[in-house]
């Protein structure tokens, strides 16, 4: 099955949406041109095997129509959806996939749905009618660009019973997770008003835009209880030994105009300053494709990672609101405020790149890379992860695109890094951000996706 749609390069912001979607295409045929993701063949992680007739390509693929169509939302004026939101609404779609596809295939215990599937159903052509449908409810605008693919996608199908009987029962997956996820709090009114103090989070230069999406750490999360369960505390207090150093470190690592700063150092910073959703669901398309996993291997790894990304996006989200940290932009060029002898301000201070509208504690991109690791090494059951990621913050064919890693430790420990090396967080914010989403991806992991001896 042909990928027919790769996700956007955060630079590329003006675009409409149908631009957006182009876009996409193009950078993906070049990004697999180029061999970004190399699919070399290596042992399946799994020992069963199910409809041998079920091509598991279909799962990467409808996982980057996804990817594509929350960034077609996300570069509407004004955005329909938050660029954090691409997590939520991809474990939603991954849900939908993944139930339609275990309860066809049977091997794991769906995911809060018990309706039986026709016997010899397709579960290729379920798992396409429940990713389009999900995707179409929430991006209806997109629905002609979706329609499309999934007349793409189901034409590599027989017509017939199977067919036509998978249709039915994806959808069926998906409606029900749609039902399920009413009234579970998204876009509520929710503001940040904690009035501007030493220590608390305000908008920052050069946009100075309000915070963003402030409702989704009070959002309904998939598999945890709730966004507080695997809640931090506080952020070291601003005369602290811990918050003195972390001042400190980042100030002359994270500069602009650093000379402190090593070129390795700005290397792995660049790496993790691009678009992370791009990032992170290609290096799941490259798991698949080099483990060989099945239809119903695949649509599990990708369910109980984005899954669990996102409901550590809305354990982060809720740190975020509740504790209110300014970043280090604020703190470093307010440090006269701060009550600490041993911070100095700079009042021209400014970091690698531009700071994001939200506070510091915790760190996003960390807490979601947390929970992708550890969920992805639980799933599959291995530590030597043997994962391929790419950086849209370099060119395609730059060799500085691509980084190999063997374990999920040594990618947690360069994104605390490299957040630390933009300018953009104090270490304290990375580190239990990445202690969080571990946390939350155990927690999911030993509570879903578990095997069941149900078949059909």
């Amino acid at each position: 099955m042909r990928a027919t749609a790769l996700p956007v390069n955060v630079g590329n912001g003006g675009a409409t949406g149908e631009d957006q979607m182009r876009y996409t295409r193009a950078v993906i045929v070049a990004t697999m041109a180029v061999g970004v993701l190399a699919l070399v063949p290596t042992q399946s992680a799994t020992a069963h095997r199910h409809s041998p007739t079920a091509d598991p390509s279909v799962i990467s693929e409808w996982d980057q129509i996804g990817v594509a169509t929350i960034a077609a939302d996300n570069a509407a004026s004004p955005p329909r959806k938050q660029g954090i939101e691409v997590y939520l609404y991809l474990a939603f779609m991954h849900a939908a996939v993944y139930n339609a596809v275990v309860g066809i295939e049977g091997g794991y215990q769906p995911y809060r749905f018990q309706a039986r599937a026709p016997r010899h159903a397709s579960s290729q052509a379920a798992a396409v009618a429940a990713a389009h449908r999900v995707l179409v409810t929430y991006s209806p605008e997109q629905q002609t660009t979706l329609d499309a693919a999934y007349d793409t996608s189901l034409s590599e199908i027989a017509d017939g019973t199977a067919k036509s009987d998978g249709i039915a029962y994806g959808e069926l997956a998906a409606d029900t997770l749609i039902a399920q996820r009413v009234g579970d709090g998204r876009n509520s009114p929710i503001s940040f008003t904690t009035p501007p103090a030493a220590g608390v989070w305000r908008p920052t230069p050069p946009a100075m835009a309000p915070f963003s999406a402030p409702w989704l750490g009070y959002v309904k999360p998939l598999m945890i209880r709730s966004g507080t369960q695997f809640d931090a505390g506080p952020p070291p207090s601003l005369t602290s030994a811990q918050y003195t150093r972390d001042f400190a470190e980042v100030k002359s690592l994270g500069s602009l105009g650093s000379t402190d700063r090593t070129s390795e150092q700005s290397e792995t910073a660049t790496f993790y300053s691009g678009n992370p959703s791009v990032q992170l669901t290609l290096g799941l398309v490259d798991q698949a494709a080099t483990r060989h996993l099945d239809i119903t291997e695949s649509a599990r790894m990708f369910a109980a990672v984005m899954m669990s990304a996102a409901d550590a996006s809305i354990s982060i989200w809720y740190s975020k609101h509740h504790y209110g940290f300014w970043r280090p932009i604020t703190a470093i060029r307010l440090a006269d405020t701060d009550g600490n002898p041993m911070t100095d301000p700079e009042p021209t201070w400014t970091p690698v790149i531009a700071t994001p509208p939200y506070p510091d504690w915790v760190s996003g991109y960390n807490g979601v890379v947390g929970a992708y690791t550890r969920a992805l090494q639980e799933v599959l059951g291995c530590r030597d992860l043997r994962l391929t990621l790419i950086s849209t913050a370099f060119p395609v064919g730059d060799p500085l695109r691509t980084r190999h890693y063997n374990s999920g430790r040594q990618v947690r420990q360069d994104v605390i890094d490299a957040r630390v090396w933009l300018g953009l967080h104090f270490r304290s914010a990375d580190t239990a951000a990445a202690r969080m989403g571990q946390q939350v991806a155990r927690y999911a992991t030993s509570h879903y996706f578990g095997p069941t001896t149900r078949g059909h």
